[in-house]
């Protein structure tokens, strides 16, 4: 417990401390994200938050823990690492969809290279192809969500505060660790992207959390708990982007465009403004919602199975009536 919180308050002051730095960077070699139509910012805003949260979470496990610790877990921090550098590519120079998608694939080989997988069904060949789906799954969701600011590194923030608390509990001390410096990374970067955002984290920052995020929910365990519930936990705490990706793709395709190469403002979060929210009450709105189903996922560990998969198809058709509320609005 001692040691999460040590790495917890070291990433936090390293991104308090560095983020500052990375603007000034930014500015000064003209690295601003541009505002367009479909974004909701109007002014340029400088990028490169993104490297800041990587090295605060990076600086912290090195630094602050146990060197045997970060040697078992170098295969993901290589892949992380691998999917910083793309999103820093990807937001100096934007990459084809093809292109990004295989850099993203590159990473999840390393992790599957390392061991980092799923384990919870029989067939290997399933495990290796839930663990893609699943890795390639939330990175994106998370790189969606980076829509308004304060939105992903407040979800990552919350995400990670419920993996802490799940890894603790079940003596996964060996997680613990990541999603402190998750949590700690991301909130000191909220203080400065939070609206009026001063900085943004960039594909940089959100493909880097997407992949983290995945990853601990791939490491997660649960010793003595039955794995036909186990494996609603991670998914639970990480319903929001799902939510999210799922509204976005259903949407586009209804409207016979390509979710993967068309921006618009058809998010959770524009639509909560549609309905007369501002951008911080919505925002404000989704992390309450990210810690709901945070909160259910902790909850089904202690149900029996039926009682577990009770709860999960009830927050399923919950998600689907949000997707058909909102898809009843007019989007752009």
């Amino acid at each position: 417990m001692s040691t999460a919180a040590f790495i917890f308050f070291a990433a936090l002051a390293l991104a308090l401390g560095v983020t500052p730095l990375a603007r000034r960077v930014a500015i000064a070699f003209g690295f601003f994200d541009q505002p367009a139509s479909r974004k909701a910012h109007t002014s340029p805003v400088p990028l490169l938050g993104g490297v800041a949260i990587y090295v605060a979470f990076v600086s912290a496990l090195i630094f602050f823990s146990n060197p045997f610790y970060v040697t078992q877990v170098i295969g993901i921090l290589l892949s992380a690492t691998w999917m910083a550098l793309l999103g820093i590519w990807d937001d100096w120079h934007a990459l084809r969809p093809i292109v990004k998608l295989g850099g993203q694939l590159f990473a999840v080989a390393i992790l599957l290279l390392t061991g980092v997988q799923v384990e919870f069904l029989r067939e290997p060949s399933l495990n290796i192809f839930i663990t893609v789906a699943w890795v390639l799954g939330i990175t994106n969701a998370v790189n969606f969500l980076d829509n308004m600011d304060g939105l992903s590194s407040g979800v990552a923030a919350i995400a990670s505060a419920w993996f802490l608390i799940l890894s603790l509990q079940n003596g996964q001390y060996l997680v613990a660790p990541f999603a402190a410096a998750l949590m700690g990374a991301s909130l000191g970067f909220l203080v400065y992207n939070f609206n009026p955002a001063r900085i943004f984290m960039g594909d940089a920052g959100s493909l880097f959390l997407g992949l983290m995020l995945a990853a601990v929910g791939v490491k997660l365990r649960f010793p003595g708990q039955p794995d036909a519930v186990t494996w609603m936990i991670p998914i639970l705490t990480l319903g929001v982007p799902v939510l999210d990706i799922t509204l976005v793709t259903v949407s586009r395709l209804r409207r016979r465009v390509n979710p993967w190469t068309t921006a618009g403002q058809d998010h959770l979060s524009h639509r909560l403004v549609r309905l007369g929210m501002t951008q911080r009450r919505a925002v404000l709105t989704i992390y309450v919602l990210c810690g709901i189903v945070g909160a259910l996922g902790f909850t089904i560990q202690f149900l029996s199975p039926s009682a577990a998969y009770a709860l999960f198809a009830v927050t399923f058709i919950a998600g689907a009536f949000i997707i058909l509320y909102f898809e009843r609005q007019r989007v752009h």
